[in-house]
């Protein structure tokens, strides 16, 4: 069985099998057998490949890692964990956003605490947008079951959804920005979710606890692992699932 997967990423970066081999120092046969006979490359040439496809080891040879070295992948992701969101120190916030060069992703209820901690956020994310950072912001819908729960759940009833309207007013200053998306989402949140590129972090939630309490895991994505994009995939699900707050400036 050919392996589909890496000829679509080299279709897709436009390299031939032949500029590949030369690249990576091997016979252009061997990166054909690569390619039609599902050959998996030693983890040197895996490690060049997905470097040179902008791909990820794990998706373009899902059988290559063993159980046990998967194990220990999703370990190395696992950059830190925080005992509570409180805990993550302002700079770590300030560090993502800015180092940011292709995504930014926002996926709460309201989480009305970032613009307030952060309080160049929307000027921040203004300045991304503009150089080129897709900017998705994810809020609970204030007329939802699932925002209604959450509230009732951390004891505040109705104030969840106040929460949305009143984190909104400050989302609503990027109305219009070319590259920014916002949409609100009904889903049942089993965690807040922060992406910055490569690096997320996953705030858990716990039945009765505000969010603020629960801890916070700090991913970074590497190329064989599949922790980051469990999640990553997660935020996708809800982002289309969502329905748009404004209308975007340009077509998500």
């Amino acid at each position: 069985m050919a392996n589909e997967r890496l000829r679509e990423a080299m279709l897709k970066v436009g390299i031939s099998t032949f500029e590949l081999a030369d690249k990576l120092g091997v016979n252009a046969k061997t990166v054909e057998r690569w390619i039609t006979l599902d050959r998996i490359p030693y983890p040197r040439h895996r490690h060049a490949l997905a470097a040179a496809l902008q791909e990820r080891e794990a998706y373009l040879w899902p059988n290559a890692v063993t159980p046990e070295r998967a194990a220990r992948v999703a370990e190395s992701e696992l950059v830190h964990v925080y005992p509570r969101r409180a805990a993550i120190p302002f700079d770590v916030w300030t560090r993502l956003i800015r180092q940011s060069t292709e995504e930014i992703g926002i996926l709460v209820y309201a989480g009305l605490f970032l613009p307030e901690q952060v309080p160049t956020l929307i000027k921040d994310l203004t300045v991304k947008a503009q150089a080129g950072v897709r900017v998705r912001v994810l809020l609970g819908d204030p007329e939802s079951e699932a925002v209604a729960a959450r509230g009732a759940e951390e004891g505040i009833g109705d104030a969840m959804a106040g929460k949305v309207r009143n984190v909104l007013a400050f989302y609503n200053q990027l109305r219009g920005v070319p590259g920014v998306f916002a949409r609100y989402h009904g889903t049942t949140l089993y965690n807040s979710m922060y992406r910055f590129d490569d690096e997320l972090l996953v705030n858990t939630h716990a039945y009765g606890f505000p969010a603020a309490h629960a801890p916070v895991l700090h991913l970074r994505r590497l190329s064989a692992g599949e922790l980051f994009d469990t999640y990553a995939d997660s935020f996708d699900r809800v982002w289309s699932s969502g329905r748009p707050i404004w209308p975007a400036a340009v077509a998500a």
